[in-house]
C-alpha cells in the first residue's frame, strides 16, 4: 500500500515504523505535522491507501480524517486518553501500559481501536521506556493494524472508558505543579519518579544553586543529608539529598533566561558546582569481567545521557579503555549503554561553548582518540555490543571493534549529512570500505535514512543480530564472547589480526586518514558555509521543523 506516515519529528519511533513498513513492500512518504495545510497538500500529492501518525501534539485537520482512514500511535493502554500518557504511568507507578493504534476522529484519542500491544512498566525514563517498551509495543500494533486494514474486512471497536476490562481514562496533560518536588518530604524514590517521568521533556521545574532550572537525568545516589541540599559533584552532575537518601542529577536547563537548553549541571552551573566537593558514584562507565583465568572477557559500559559524548567523557573513555586493555582478558566487550550505544560529539555542549567551531574541533580530536584505542588494540578481540540505537560519529565507533553484534531492532544512522552535511571523522574512510560488502562504501554515507541490525548485517555493517530481547541481549553476547576467548586458535587469530593491521598501516596509516577526514571537518567548522552551526543551533534548541526534507517527502520529489 502506499502509506503516508504523518508526525511531529523523524523520532526513534517513526524510524522504526519506517523500516518495518518498508521491509513489508509498502510504499513510504512521509510530511512532518507543521500546519493543516500543508498536511492536506501532502495527503492530494501522495494520494495514499492509509495514513500513520507515530507521533503528535496536535490534531489531524477534519478535512483529512473525514476522508482517509488515519491511523494514530497512542502511547498508552486502550481506553487512555490524553498528551501525558507515560509521564502519568510513571509517576503512578503503574505495572504495566501499553500502546494502542485507534482511528482519528473529532476527540482525541476516543477513535475506534485498530490494536494494542501491553508490556511491565520497569523502572526507568519515560524516554528509555519510548525507545524501547514502548516502541517495541507500537510497532507490534501497527503492524498489525496496518494488515487488518490491507485485508480488509475488520471493524475497529469503539472502547468506553469504565467499561469491564477497560483501565484507561482520560487524564490532562501533566504540568509543572504534578511533577514538583517536594525536597522535605519526598524519598528518593518519588523523586526519581517524579525526574524520570519528565525525562526528555520537558524537565521537572525546580531550583539549582538559587536559580530556577528544569532537572533531568536522576539516578540514586549514596549518602544523605539536610533534604534539598547540594551535597558532592562527580564529573559533570550534582549530588542532591532527599528525605531517606540522595540523588544524582546529571542535567539541567536554566529558565532565568530565553536562550536555554539543555546542558550537563557542570556546564550550566560552572562556578557553584566547583565549589561542591568531589564524590564518585554518578552512573557514567563501567568495567567487569567474567570467565576463568587465561579465557577472561572485559566488558566496558558507557552509557552516556542520550549518547552524546563530549570532549570529556571522550577522555574518560579512552583512559578506560587503556585500563581495559592493561587487564588480562583475552576479548574486550565495548557495551556502550542500554538506550544508546552511542550518537557521537556533543552537540549540546558544543553550542554552550565559547566558541563552539573550536569545541567542535576538540571533540572531534577526541572521539577519534577514542577510536584510535580500539583500533589499535591488536592483542586482544573487540566486539561491539549494539544493546540500543547509534548514529552519526557513535556509528562509526561501533565499527572500529573487530566483530560488532547487534539486538534485532537496533536502529543504526551510519551518516553525518543530517547534521549540516557534515564529512564525518572516527575514521570512516578506513573502517566503512573494510566492512560493506558489495558496492560502493560511500553510498552508505550519502543516503540519509535509518537501517535497522538486519539491514546493517546484509551489508557487512554489523556481523552478527542477535534475536534477544533488551534484558537477554548482553547476558547472550557475554556467552558468546566467553566462548571465543576459549578457542584454541585465538592466539594464531590474533596473529592475524596484528599481521594484517601492520599491512594496511604501511600502506596508508591510520594518522593519514584522520588528517583527510579532520581536513575536511575543518572547513565544516571554519568555513564559509554555517549549515551544521545552523543545522546544530536548531537541533539544541529543538527548533519546529519548517519544511519536510525531501528524502523523507518523496510526495515532493
Amino acid at each position: 500500500m502506499r502509506l503516508l506516515l504523518l508526525t511531529r519529528s523523524f523520532n526513534s519511533l517513526t524510524q522504526r515504523l519506517w523500516v518495518e513498513l518498508a521491509r513489508r513492500g509498502h510504499e513510504l512518504s512521509l510530511e512532518f505535522d507543521i500546519a493543516d495545510s500543508v498536511t492536506e497538500e501532502a495527503v492530494a500529492l501522495f494520494a495514499p491507501d492509509l495514513i500513520v501518525a507515530p507521533f503528535l501534539k496536535r490534531a489531524i485537520p477534519e478535512s483529512v480524517w473525514r476522508k482517509h482512514v488515519c491511523l494514530i500511535v497512542h502511547p498508552g493502554i486502550v481506553g487512555d486518553r490524553g498528551p501525558s500518557a507515560l509521564d502519568w504511568a510513571i509517576r503512578d507507578g503503574e505495572a504495566e501500559w501499553g500502546a494502542t493504534v485507534l482511528q482519528a476522529e473529532a476527540e482525541m484519542d476516543a477513535g475506534p481501536v485498530w490494536a494494542s500491544a501491553s508490556f511491565p512498566l520497569r523502572q526507568a525514563t519515560k524516554s528509555s521506556l519510548y525507545r524501547n517498551e514502548a516502541t517495541e509495543a507500537a510497532v507490534a500494533a501497527v503492524l498489525q493494524a496496518v494488515e487488518r486494514y490491507e485485508a480488509g474486512g475488520y471493524v475497529p471497536r469503539r472502547v468506553e472508558q469504565g467499561a469491564p476490562g477497560v483501565r484507561g481514562r482520560t487524564r490532562p496533560l501533566m504540568k509543572q505543579d504534578a511533577r514538583r518536588i517536594d525536597w522535605v518530604r519526598d524519598d528518593t524514590a518519588t523523586v526519581l519518579r517524579k525526574l524520570r517521568a519528565a525525562d526528555g521533556v520537558p524537565g521537572v521545574l525546580d531550583e539549582l544553586f538559587a536559580v530556577p532550572a528544569y532537572l533531568f537525568d536522576g539516578h540514586p545516589g549514596p549518602g544523605g543529608g539536610t533534604p534539598g541540599a547540594l551535597l558532592a559533584r562527580c564529573h559533570h552532575a550534582v549530588l542532591r539529598a532527599t528525605l531517606d537518601g540522595a540523588v544524582w542529577v546529571g542535567h539541567c536547563k536554566r529558565a532565568d533566561g530565553e536562550d536555554s537548553f539543555k546542558l550537563p549541571v557542570a556546564l550550566a552551573f560552572p562556578e557553584q558546582t566547583a565549589a561542591l566537593p568531589r564524590a564518585e558514584g554518578y552512573p557514567e562507565i563501567a568495567y567487569e569481567e567474567h570467565g576463568p583465568a587465561g579465557a577472561r572477557v572485559g566488558v566496558l559500559h558507557f552509557a552516556f545521557y542520550n549518547g552524546a559524548m563530549s570532549t570529556a567523557q571522550c577522555e574518560r573513555l579512552r583512559a578506560a579503555i587503556f585500563q581495559a586493555l592493561a587487564r588480562p582478558t583475552r576479548v574486550l566487550v565495548l557495551a556502550g549503554g542500554p538506550d544508546f550505544f552511542s550518537n557521537g560529539i556533543h552537540l549540546n555542549v558544543i553550542e554552550g561553548a565559547a566558541s563552539p567551531a573550536d569545541e567542535s574541533m576538540r571533540n572531534i580530536e577526541a572521539m577519534d582518540d577514542v577510536c584510535l584505542a580500539i583500533l589499535t588494540a591488536t592483542d586482544r578481540l573487540t566486539i561491539t555490543a549494539l544493546q540500543g540505537n547509534a548514529g552519526a560519529g557513535g556509528a562509526f565507533l561501533a565499527f572500529t571493534a573487530d566483530q560488532v553484534w547487534a539486538r534485532d531492532g537496533v536502529l543504526l544512522n551510519p551518516h553525518y549529512k543530517n547534521m549540516g552535511n557534515l564529512y564525518g571523522s572516527e575514521y570512516w574512510t578506513y573502517t566503512l570500505p573494510r566492512r560493506v560488502r558489495s558496492g560502493d562504501p560511500r553510498a552508505v554515507m550519502e543516503q540519509r535514512l535509518p537501517i535497522d541490525a538486519r539491514r546493517a548485517h546484509e551489508l557487512g555493517l554489523v556481523d552478527e543480530v542477535l534475536a534477544a530481547d533488551r534484558a537477554a541481549f548482553l547476558p547472550a553476547v557475554v556467552d558468546r564472547a566467553l566462548a571465543l576467548a576459549a578457542v584454541p586458535d585465538l592466539s594464531a587469530r590474533l596473529a592475524t589480526k596484528q599481521a594484517q593491521r601492520a599491512r594496511e598501516e604501511a600502506a596508508k596509516p591510520l594518522a593519514q586518514y584522520r588528517a583527510e577526514e579532520l581536513a575536511r571537518m575543518r572547513r565544516n567548522f571554519y568555513g564559509f558555509d554555517s549549515s551544521y552551526h545552523v543545522a546544530r543551533s536548531y537541533f539544541v534548541r529543538k527548533t519546529p521543523h519548517s519544511w519536510t526534507p525531501r528524502h523523507l517527502a518523496r510526495h515532493r520529489a
